[in-house]
């Protein structure tokens, strides 16, 4: 009686597995053995069930092949098995000959091998994925936005733990009280902060006259109430910046990033017309930009205030760090020029930043 196709396929199917399982024990055999694969009778091409020979229908010949197919899949499945318990075999072995201290080392390294893994597989799918290049880019945007719009704010604070301005040493003072000759060119120095800043007199209270001469240096904010000069009496007000937009131009842009710094008994020198003037640090006050008023009082001695914004890489509000004159003698100091305009102008700020630049807004 004829087997039906449907058994015969089974048969054949189960026979190829079964040589190709007998084919990859006998070379597992001969390795535990010691012997090369090669020279295991079993591993012999004449082991090897024989080959149905090549048929001209392509129905037979298409049979072949699927056989064939499988036959190599079965043998490469139950090498990989095989292979897969002897490594493991081996591993503990391994193991099992070290010392408690060398398993510890060894599953510490087990596990950063797998957590490196794990690490990179998910990079690989992440950068694989379709949502990943919208999401970097999306991404991308925002740190350039941010960066834009408040890089004062990093380099402000950066620029507070470095001195923001360079002393020349014949500015260093031995003798505060003493009366010497020095440079007609304005200056602010003041050695606790490390600055040395030119002054810019003769300058509008408008903003923007303001911005441009914080370029240059510290800028005479002159007022109506609070409208003198070095050695005059009353009060003698300079702006300067404690941060401003990095694309901005100017040197001075963080020059007084370390004004808070200063405390009462603090000295500070002035510059102006060959003569220096010493002034001691009496107080220091935060304000809103629109106090103006805090400037503008009544006083019969010669008075300095220096502005900048706070907090740093903001222009939320003003610090104002008031100094009174002790060198040259303060009850020698003259009268001041009144100044005629400024009583509306707010206290001076920063600049726009790159972004409000762009869009306008303030």
């Amino acid at each position: 009686h004829e087997m039906p196709p449907e058994d015969k396929k089974t048969s054949t199917d189960t026979t190829n597995r079964d040589a190709a399982a007998d084919v990859v024990r006998d070379q597992l055999n001969a390795l535990y053995a010691g012997q090369s694969p090669a020279a295991s009778p079993s591993a012999s091409p004449t082991s090897r069930p024989q080959q149905a020979q090549v048929s001209s229908d392509p129905t037979a010949q298409h049979m072949q092949q699927y056989h064939s197919q499988w036959q190599d899949y079965y043998q490469k499945y139950y090498e990989r098995y095989y292979v897969g318990h002897l490594h493991q075999a081996l591993t503990e072995q391994q193991k099992a000959a070290l010392t408690p201290e060398q398993q510890r080392e060894q599953e510490i390294i087990d596990l950063r091998q797998k957590i490196v893994g794990n690490a990179k597989e998910s990079a690989k799918k992440a950068r694989k994925s379709r949502h990943f290049l919208p999401i970097a880019s999306a991404f991308a945007v925002v740190l350039v936005v941010a960066f834009l719009q408040y890089n004062e704010v990093l380099f402000a604070n950066v620029q507070a733990y470095v001195s923001p301005g360079t002393i020349d040493p014949q500015n260093i003072v031995v003798d505060p009280n003493a009366n010497v000759q020095v440079s007609p060119d304005p200056k602010l120095i003041i050695p606790k902060i490390n600055v040395n800043v030119p002054v810019i007199y003769d300058v509008a209270v408008s903003h923007d006259a303001q911005m441009a001469a914080m370029q240059k240096g510290v800028a005479h904010f002159a007022i109506p109430g609070a409208d003198s000069r070095p050695g005059q009496i009353g009060n003698t007000v300079f702006s300067g910046h404690s941060s401003n937009d990095l694309f901005d131009p100017g040197d001075y842009k963080f020059i007084f990033a370390q004004l808070d710094k200063l405390q009462p008994g603090d000295t500070i020198y002035v510059n102006y017309n060959s003569i220096r003037y010493s002034y001691n640090v009496t107080k220091k006050e935060v304000v809103k930009p629109t106090q103006v008023d805090k400037l503008t009082y009544a006083t019969d001695k010669p008075i300095l205030t220096l502005i900048t914004c706070t907090p740093l890489g903001t222009s939320t509000n003003r610090l104002l760090v008031t100094a009174e004159q002790f060198s040259p003698d303060p009850s020698k100091a003259t009268a001041a020029n009144a100044a005629t305009s400024g009583t509306k102008a707010a206290l001076p700020g920063n600049g726009a930043t790159a972004l409000e630049k762009l869009f306008g807004a303030r």
